[in-house]
């Protein structure tokens, strides 16, 4: 089936885990949890650790355990000067003006840091819609509500979106769901996902390859269920 809709993760996927900014997000989780919650330094990666397996995010489970304002959490943890992380990119941006479809952010972060990076990167022209844990009433990927959710909200069957992510756990979820998944970073082994790119400015060739095999299978066994490699 032809794909409308393209469903991009945010950080770390529209720019490199090299450049360092989701690393001092981590540390400004980290800073919170001690300054604000008071929490020993020394039991703070344990407890994410422990939280991120259990509610998918910390903000979740911060909202169970300790009552936590999302607002001020996320106003906290991305209140980072972007111009020392991201910078315009020329290739990320031309590549998005060359896809034909929808598309769309699909975040477990807020609107407002969504926006701040996207315009740091020059690309947020390119998005109609930002779909963030606000808009998911705090049911964040990988949790399969979510992702029903987003498509209820974009009035798309899952077969016609393709996810591009970086997270193994979110892939899977959509995967199941019947969306084409891309993994964006270094290749891991049984992540799930249906193709892989080292960067997200590969896509372009992905997105063809996969146009090209549904024509194929329309033109040649019109009669045999398609099938995405």
């Amino acid at each position: 089936m032809r794909k409308t809709l393209a469903l991009f993760d945010l950080d770390n996927t529209l720019y490199p885990q090299s450049c360092g900014l989701w690393e001092e997000i981590g540390n400004r989780i980290n800073r919170y949890m001690c300054e604000r919650l008071g929490i020993d330094p020394r039991e703070v990666g344990k407890r994410r650790e422990e939280f991120l397996k259990a509610f998918g995010t910390t903000l979740n489970a911060l909202r169970r355990h300790h009552s936590v304002d999302p607002d001020e959490f996320l106003a906290f943890v991305h209140d980072i000067p972007l111009d020392r992380y991201l910078r315009y990119d020329p290739a990320l941006d031309r590549m998005l003006e060359r896809l034909k479809l929808r598309k769309i952010i699909f975040t477990n972060a807020d609107a407002a840091h969504a926006r701040r990076v996207l315009s740091r990167l020059g690309i947020l022209r390119h998005f109609e819609s930002i779909i963030d844990i606000h808009l998911l009433e705090f049911v964040n990927k990988p949790d399969r509500r979510a992702y029903l959710k987003a498509l209820e909200f974009t009035s798309v069957p899952p077969e016609e979106c393709i996810l591009i992510e970086d997270s193994p756990a979110n892939i899977i979820p959509a995967a199941e769901l019947g969306m084409t998944t891309v993994m964006v970073g270094e290749l891991r082994e049984r992540d799930g996902a249906h193709h892989h790119i080292r960067s997200i400015t590969d896509l372009e060739g992905v997105l063809t390859t996969s146009a090209a095999n549904c024509t194929t299978t329309k033109k040649t066994s019109p009669r045999i269920p398609r099938i995405f490699a």
